[in-house]
C-alpha cells in the first residue's frame, strides 16, 4: 500500500521541521520546502521518508513548479501544510512600511501563492486537506505588532473564506493557531512568553488535529488560546483595558 503524502513549507526549522519529522516517523512520505537548501538537505538525510524541494514561497511561478515536481515524484498528495512565516520584533514597534510589506509578502502572500499552486489539483481530486498556519496574534490587535499580527489576522479571514470555497469540493481547510512555541522566530522575543511549549509539542497537537479530528481550527496550548478566544469576543473597551494591564502598557510623554 502506497504511503500517504504531505507537503510542508517553512520546514527548515521550528514547527514545520518538527512536523516533518513527526509525519515521517508515522511512516508518511514527506515533501519539505523552504529557502535554505542546505538545512533541508540535512533534514531529508535524517529520514528515508523525507525528500527536499527547495522553494521561496514569494515566487508564484516557483510555487507551481515545485508542486508539479512533488506530484511527479509521489503521484499523489494528501495534505498540504503551509507554515512559512517571518517576524522581526525590533521593527514592529513603529510603522515601518517596508517591514510590513515584507511580512505580508512572506506570511500572507507566500501562503496565497502556495494555495494557488495546489488549488486546481485538490478541487479536481475532491479530497484532501489544505492547512494554513496562523497565530494567536491574529485573534485581535496587540501592542508592538504592526505587521505580524495583521498578516496573521488576514490569514484567519482567508482560511474562513476558503473553507466555503474548497468545501464545495470536499476539501478540508484547516487553520492552525499556535500559542508561544520555542522556535528560532520566537527566540527573538524580548518578553516573557506564557505557556511556552516545544515545537515537538506543537507537532503532536497538529498531527492529532489533522489525522484524528475534523475541526476547522487546531489551537494550542489550550490554557492560553481559550483565554484569548474569550478576549476576542469582549467589547473593545474591556479588551483594551485588560491588554493594557497584562502588558503593562504605558503612554509615552
Amino acid at each position: 500500500m502506497a504511503k500517504k503524502v504531505i507537503w510542508i513549507t517553512g520546514a527548515s526549522s521550528g514547527i514545520g521541521k518538527a512536523l516533518a519529522l513527526k509525519f515521517a516517523n508515522e511512516n508518511w512520505s514527506v515533501a519539505i520546502s523552504a529557502r535554505r537548501e542546505n538545512v533541508l538537505k540535512e533534514i531529508s538525510e535524517s529520514s528515508e521518508n523525507i525528500k527536499s524541494f527547495p522553494l521561496d514561497v514569494t515566487d508564484k511561478t516557483k510555487c507551481k513548479e515545485v508542486f508539479e515536481q512533488i506530484k511527479s515524484h509521489y503521484g499523489d498528495v494528501d495534505i498540504c501544510f503551509f507554515s512559512t512565516g517571518t517576524w522581526n520584533p525590533k521593527k514592529e514597534k513603529d510603522i515601518d512600511v517596508e517591514q510590513i510589506e515584507n511580512v505580508f509578502k512572506v506570511n500572507f502572500f507566500g501562503t496565497v501563492n502556495s494555495i494557488k499552486a495546489v488549488e486546481d489539483y485538490f478541487k479536481n481530486k475532491n479530497s484532501g486537506i489544505i492547512t494554513i498556519v496562523s497565530s494567536i496574534a491574529g485573534y485581535r490587535g496587540l501592542p508592538n505588532s504592526t505587521g505580524y499580527g495583521p498578516s496573521k489576522s488576514a490569514l484567519n479571514n482567508l482560511a474562513e473564506s476558503l473553507y466555503f470555497d474548497f468545501g464545495r469540493h470536499n476539501v478540508r481547510i484547516c487553520l492552525v493557531s499556535p500559542g508561544f512555541i520555542k522556535t528560532p522566530m520566537t527566540d527573538k522575543n524580548d518578553f516573557k512568553m506564557p505557556f511556552l511549549k516545544t515545537s515537538e509539542f506543537a507537532a503532536d497537537k497538529i498531527y492529532d488535529g489533522l489525522i484524528n479530528k475534523n475541526n476547522f481550527e487546531i489551537h494550542f496550548p489550550k490554557e492560553l488560546t481559550l483565554t484569548l478566544k474569550l478576549f476576542s469576543i469582549l467589547p473593545s473597551k474591556i479588551y483594551f483595558y485588560l491588554v493594557k494591564k497584562l502588558t503593562k502598557f504605558q503612554k509615552k510623554n
